[in-house]
């Protein structure tokens, strides 16, 4: 079969590439059995044999295939195809198939143009909601990016790759692994730089840099390196979208600053909550000013034009009017004498604006008023009658009214309401678990315990509480309390050959801090890059502690080789300063021209202490052998 006719388990016709990850290829295909057009994403043949790529390929399709929304890009099969490869070698080849999105990816959006303040708060809010759904689902993206972010051609986003990030290895500046971290350093969250736990926050941190470079035209931190970027994330404040962008609205401003806050306790705590306040923010109008009937044309740019048809409400029956009363009506008798008036057509009005609610809009409404003008005549019969049961109704109901007041006064019974089983939760913050625990039981709750690591919360002290402090809860219900495992425990970072700025970022990205600098000399290393740390590279220190540098000086140590044999001489300078030139000579007379050479060291040309790299050292021997 032709390369162009591929086929996978005997159904899927493999098309054309139109994608490439580090991970995996994504082929256009078809699905022969159903006759529709398909992706096909196929696990690159050189990470088939690592089992951890193929456990994270596995478990893209799991998590994806978990969320059936219009948001989310479906996970229709998955499996593995036995082939034989050039050599008659079995061969595995694991495949995701998937929905085929007819669109663009945001990434290439963002490189082609200028998004405008609606596209940005469009795709935005098509993204939170696919979060909302998967975090439900409870699935953690990890590696919210433009990248991951598909717009179809009506303009409705959806979010690929879930779960992917885990074992993605993307050779790009944006990609980094360093202790463990993974994920998109421009896209990085604080705590994913640290290398620490992430949640379902960490999505919303990323999906607020996301928003952040939709608005103002570019990224929020900008470094040559992923380590420098991701060093901005977590030490460097966010400068506002505004400042790239005048017509950013401050109220837009503090939606994205809330979303990129550095403690996650600050952001937006669901995709919900955010996705709120980002439709709020984008329909408040400018300080003073009402809202312009154009912010909401500019926003129904792209809509499909169904969408905006008039459409009418179903009519409102009026049966609790009916209900209320119906019984009265039946009792009242009214003639059949009633004049009738005169027939009249209802007559048609436009609403002015001055009484138009939504004139500042744009909209006029035309309405149906009825001619009060003429009304029907009633006899002087059906008068008294009305009044009569209004009269004999008023009269029942001062009579119960009489009736609960003597009761409340003078009747002798209890009066039992219900009890408030509602409780404010303690804030136990910084105590020991049995402190709060022994509070809360007091307070009538049952307790539970999670352990989660902190920089500034001291070990074996409450972090927080669910509820939090100062919430109402159910008396008996559980209260979680979350103790502090101490500072998280991260591995040190590769350092060696990099100079001290590039050091300085590689462990504030992971965490930790730069301690003292000295000098020291090395053979191999160049001048002013990292020879060693203390503690050492590959070894774990708890999160925010100092790690210690020596970098070279460029220079190597000369040992004192006098006295000792040719042989010797050698192999200690050899083994000592390895990057120095030795050559063998005599300072004797008459033996200038091959001389015949001692096997003692008389002297030597570099005393012993230190000298620069590459540099040359002459033995001085005897003329003659001893």
């Amino acid at each position: 079969m032709s390369e162009n006719k591929r086929m996978i388990a005997d159904r899927y016709e493999v098309g054309a590439l139109i994608g490439r990850g580090g991970m995996a290829d994504v082929y256009e295909g078809v699905d022969t059995r159903l006759g529709r057009k398909i992706a096909i994403k196929v696990l690159k043949a050189d990470l088939v044999a690592d089992p951890s790529f193929e456990v994270k390929f596995r478990q893209e399709a799991q998590n994806s295939a978990r969320m059936t929304h219009p948001t989310i890009v479906r996970i229709y099969d998955t499996g593995e195809e036995e082939s034989v490869d050039g050599n008659g070698n079995p061969r595995r080849t694991p495949y995701i198939v998937m929905e085929y999105v007819q669109g663009s990816v945001l990434r290439d959006l963002l490189h082609a143009r200028r998004l405008s303040t609606a596209e940005a708060i469009g795709f935005t809010e098509g993204i939170l909601t696919a979060l909302e759904f998967s975090h439900r689902a409870g699935i953690i993206h990890r590696d919210i990016k433009s990248a991951n972010i598909m717009v179809t051609e009506t303009g409705a986003v959806k979010v690929m790759d879930f779960g992917i990030a885990r074992a993605m290895s993307d050779s790009s500046a944006t990609q980094s692994h360093t202790s463990g971290i993974v994920g998109t350093a421009q896209y990085f969250s604080p705590e994913q730089a640290r290398g620490e736990n992430v949640d379902a926050r960490t999505d919303l941190y990323s999906t607020g840099v996301l928003l952040y470079e939709m608005l103002a035209g570019r990224p929020p931190f900008i470094g040559e390196t992923a380590v420098s970027v991701a060093y901005q994330h977590v030490s460097e404040l966010v400068t506002p979208p505004s400042a790239h962008n005048s017509d950013i609205s401050p109220e837009l401003d503090e939606v994205v600053l809330r979303a990129m806050s550095k403690d996650r306790n600050d952001r937006y705590q669901s995709a919900e909550q955010f996705r709120e306040h980002l439709l709020s923010a984008a329909i408040a109008p400018a300080s003073g000013e009402p809202a312009a009937p154009v912010a909401f044309t500019e926003f129904l740019d792209g809509v499909p034009e169904e969408a905006l048809e008039t459409v009418a409400m179903p009519e409102v029956q009026n049966d609790a009017f009916e209900d209320l009363f119906g019984s009265l009506a039946s009792e009242i008798v009214v003639e059949e004498t009633i004049q009738k008036p005169e027939k009249k057509a209802p007559r048609k009005k436009s609403i002015k604006n001055d009484t138009n609610p939504f004139s500042s809009l744009g909209v006029e409404f035309e309405a149906e008023i009825v001619d009060t003008s003429v009304r029907p005549q009633v006899t002087e019969r059906s008068r008294r009658m009305v009044g009569l049961s209004w009269g004999i109704g008023s009269g029942l109901v001062v009579l119960v009214i009489g009736l609960i007041v003597y009761m409340l006064a003078f009747a002798k019974f209890d009066l039992v309401l219900p009890a408030n089983n509602n409780v404010a939760v303690t804030d136990v913050t910084g105590q020991t678990y049995d402190q709060a625990s022994a509070a809360f039981k007091k307070l009538g709750f049952t307790v539970s315990e999670v352990q989660a690591p902190s920089d500034t919360v001291a070990k074996d002290t409450v972090i927080s509480t669910d509820p939090a402090a100062g919430q109402t809860a159910l008396k008996g219900s559980n209260v979680v309390i979350t103790i502090s495992s101490g500072p998280a425990q991260v591995a040190v970072p590769t350092l060696l050959g990099l100079t001290e700025t590039q050091a300085k970022d590689a462990l504030t990205a992971a965490g930790l801090a730069l301690g003292t600098i000295t000098e020291g000399t090395s053979p191999t290393v160049s001048l002013g890059l990292v020879l060693q740390s203390n503690p050492q590279v590959g070894t774990y220190a708890a999160s925010g502690s100092t790690v210690d540098l020596i970098i070279s000086n460029g220079k190597v140590d000369v040992p004192d080789v006098t006295s000792m044999n040719i042989n010797q001489a050698k192999n200690q300078l050899s083994g000592a300063s390895g990057g120095l030139k030795v050559l063998i000579s005599t300072q004797e007379a008459g033996c200038a021209n091959n001389p015949p050479l001692g096997s003692t060291v008389l002297s030597q040309s570099i005393p012993a202490g230190t000298t620069k790299q590459g540099a040359t050292i002459t033995l001085f021997v005897a003329c003659n052998a001893n």
